[in-house]
């Protein structure tokens, strides 16, 4: 159920004379600040400043990178807000709280002191659950609300806790301060506080078992899910690269590792089994941020950072026209997968070359360490699209030759160049890309990772009906978001 289809009448009554003009006024501030980054982004792309005032403040290649992401991001939301949300009661509060969360946003990968971060990763999350609950007429968004508001909250428990604990301890208050003396602290201290940061990344990118607040956002109006798509969630990408060296020195990237696979394998089971749009979206954005916190568990965070600017684009794309997807979708048989040994030949082909191009392009040999991974997710996701592109009938055999060749140059040549810039914009943040060496976990569990793909893609699930009912049980909202306050609406 979505807000389009549940809400009350009364919503739309009583519009605000200054909504246009408030609407206006947002989203032209919103697109100068983002011009404005953008341009000084690409002037400045090869020699960026390394400003900071006093122990407050920093900016840097990587503080312009994201204000450029999400100023784009909530630009283009609240142009689209702008006229879908005509009439819609919460117009003008709906457009200011979308300005208030991405300047938190903002102050966030600005903060160097770690008070400043920890209040602006609180307001964060305050302003983002009052999107979701914007309509507060309406029963289940205010549990909705409440719900979400409740997670935010132990997750910036969680970071303060753990910032706090390793700033005491060393008398170092500041993000860069604490990134040269982690390396040199006690496993004691370092362990817990790296834990901390974990969990309160984990609660904000929804990994399981913290997913339901997510699944029970739902309720918010599709503008303000794209917002929350595209940018909160990706929020704990940014805040595990600015501690990317105590997570080193706490040992404790398998444990990112093994908690972002394991999301990812039963988000993308849970996926399949949902039969409304948005809740297909919150899966897929579960499993998607799931890939993520794997790349920073393998020590990439400039790849996760990538990839948290793709899966924005992407993600907000799909929020943004899930209302036509709703209304050109009609019921039909899933496919079975069945592959002729030719085209198995060409998947494994193409996906072979893929993940060559990939390490070429980026200067990564195919070392056995820990970037073997990033590389075999690129050849699965290259030999995926190859499948689908070969068993696609109103495509010829000669366009089904010609057109993944191109497809797969242009799509890893431009993922390549985005992360070899992200790498360039990130130099000055210490270890953002250092390769780990393999251990029997990873392999472990990257065996694991590789069956529950095949086993999803084989539909083995379906014969197992308790897996089936498992799987449908933990991909539901949380009970109280669910139809139980819908005959109490205000």
């Amino acid at each position: 159920m979505n807000l389009e289809t549940q809400m009350n009448s009364k919503t739309y009554q009583s519009v605000e004379v200054g909504q246009p003009i408030i609407a206006k006024i947002v989203t032209s501030m919103l697109w100068l600040l983002f011009l404005g980054n953008a341009a000084y982004l690409i002037i400045n792309f090869n020699n960026m400043p390394d400003w900071r005032w006093e122990s407050i403040f920093k900016i840097n290649g990587f503080t312009v990178l994201m204000w450029t992401t999400v100023t784009f991001f909530s630009a283009v939301v609240c142009s689209y807000a702008s006229n879908y949300l005509t009439g819609f009661r919460y117009h003008s509060r709906f457009m200011v709280l979308s300005l208030g969360f991405t300047l938190s946003v903002m102050l966030l990968v600005l903060a160097n002191h770690i008070g400043l971060l920890i209040l602006s990763w609180l307001i964060m999350g305050v302003f983002m659950s009052q999107l979701i609950g914007i309509d507060k007429h309406w029963g289940e968004a205010r549990e909705a609300l409440k719900i979400t508001q409740n997670y935010f909250y132990i997750g910036t428990f969680f970071l303060t806790a753990g910032l706090l604990l390793i700033a005491f301890f060393s008398d170092e208050f500041t993000i860069s301060g604490l990134s040269i003396v982690a390396v040199d602290l006690p496993i004691y201290i370092v362990l817990p506080s790296a834990l901390c940061i974990i969990l309160a990344a984990i609660v904000q990118s929804a990994m399981f078992p913290f997913h339901r607040w997510l699944l029970s956002a739902m309720t918010a109006p599709t503008p303000a899910s794209a917002l929350m798509h595209a940018g909160f969630v990706n929020g704990a990408g940014i805040l595990l690269a600015l501690f990317a060296t105590l997570l080193f020195a706490s040992n404790t990237l398998t444990i990112l590792f093994v908690i972002g696979g394991f999301t990812a394998i039963i988000a993308q089971f849970t996926k399949l089994l949902q039969v409304n749009v948005k809740q297909k979206l919150g899966c897929s954005t579960i499993a998607q941020m799931g890939f993520m916190i794997m790349q920073c568990g393998l020590g990439f965070f400039n790849a996760a950072v990538v990839h948290l600017i793709l899966h924005g684009f992407y993600k907000a794309y799909l929020f943004l026209s899930s209302g036509e997807e709703i209304v050109q979708t009609k019921p039909k048989q899933p496919k079975q997968l069945k592959i002729k040994p030719l085209q198995a030949f060409v998947v494994l082909l193409f996906g072979g070359l893929g993940a060559y191009l990939f390490a070429f392009w980026t200067g990564k040999a195919i070392a056995m360490d820990s970037s073997i991974f990033l590389t075999l997710i690129v050849a699965i996701t290259v030999g995926q699209a190859t499948y689908n592109i070969i068993k696609e009938q109103s495509l010829s055999i000669a366009q089904k030759i010609v057109v993944p060749p191109i497809l797969f140059v242009a799509g890893i040549g431009i993922y390549a160049l985005m992360y070899n810039g992200v790498t360039v914009l990130m130099a000055d943040m210490p270890m953002i890309a250092k390769a780990m060496p393999l251990t029997w976990v990873q392999i472990i569990f990257g065996i694991t990772f590789l069956l529950g793909f095949f086993i999803m893609k084989l539909g083995v699930y379906k014969k197992l009906p308790w897996l089936y009912v498992k799987l449908m049980n933990i991909s539901q909202p949380h009970k109280k978001s669910v139809l139980m306050y819908k005959s109490k609406s205000i």
